[in-house]
């Protein structure tokens, strides 16, 4: 019965009064872990400790107010140092965006900002990132976080976000690397096996350092960019940027080629 109620209210209330309603909840649970140890850049928090996250219960992994982990608060940092994401005016395709970071990227006026998910019905639209349903060179960037791994069919979803970046456009295409070379096997299909083969019970493959030759092989040019390595330590830890505790993490930065 409260999931109908819940159903109810969200189905008659304005969109941007959800959303103020779910933030000051989220602020109100957040105040107990208030203080001066970590912070999130995505909401502005300031904690005495964040919250354990993922199967080995990562210790601070988790913002306690928005709910952000490690790759997102690191993509917040390259977006900001490394592009012109939040000053140019560029049209974003962002594929499962998460609330966080829909709602820091929604708030910025330069952007264009589009969110699509195959599942998730906060997303604008309802797509598979595999057949993305948007005429050729729609979009200047394309996000997508942790997503590819979960795709049968990668190679196609890696061409169709090609298709639709414009010339000179460029994409962030972040998986988890947890081998020397890629490995995916059709005859794997329950989720006891892939959790045994891939490490988790919804991935379609587990992915190696070869993945940037098969993001080349779709097309792009791609920088494989160690840009955790070069942050401050300090800066690293208080803001919790790295899941591993190696600074291992790479940003795969794919360009599509300018016209000629």
């Amino acid at each position: 019965m409260l999931a109908g109620v819940k159903s109810w209210v969200r189905d008659r209330l304005p969109a941007n009064v959800l959303g103020s309603l779910r933030r000051a909840r989220r602020f109100t649970a957040s105040l107990p872990y208030a203080g001066a140890r970590f912070h999130c850049p995505l909401c502005g928090g300031r904690f005495r400790a964040m919250l354990p996250f993922g199967p080995a219960r990562r210790a601070n992994a988790k913002c306690p107010r928005c709910a952000s982990v490690e790759r997102h608060r690191l993509l917040w940092f390259y977006l900001r140092e490394r592009t012109d994401f939040f000053t140019a005016p560029l049209r974003v395709l962002h594929f499962a965006a998460v609330q966080c970071m829909q709602e820091a990227f929604g708030r910025l006026a330069n952007l264009d900002y589009v969110t699509a998910d195959l599942v998730d019905e906060s997303a604008m639209h309802r797509m598979d990132i595999a057949d993305i349903r948007f005429p050729d060179a729609s979009f200047d960037c394309v996000l997508s976080l942790h997503v590819l791994e979960h795709v049968p069919d990668d190679r196609r979803a890696m061409r169709e976000i090609l298709r639709v970046l414009r010339p000179g456009g460029w994409a962030i295409l972040q998986v988890p690397i947890v081998r020397e070379k890629t490995f995916e096997d059709p005859a794997i299909r329950t989720p006891e096996e892939r959790l045994v083969h891939y490490g988790q019970e919804d991935h379609v493959r587990a992915y190696g350092l070869d993945y940037a030759d098969r993001l080349r092989e779709a097309g792009f040019e791609v920088t494989v960019d160690a840009y955790l390595s070069e942050l401050d330590a300090a800066l690293v830890d208080r803001c919790r940027l790295d899941m591993d505790g190696r600074r291992g993490e790479r940003i795969y930065f794919c360009r599509k080629r300018g016209q000629d």
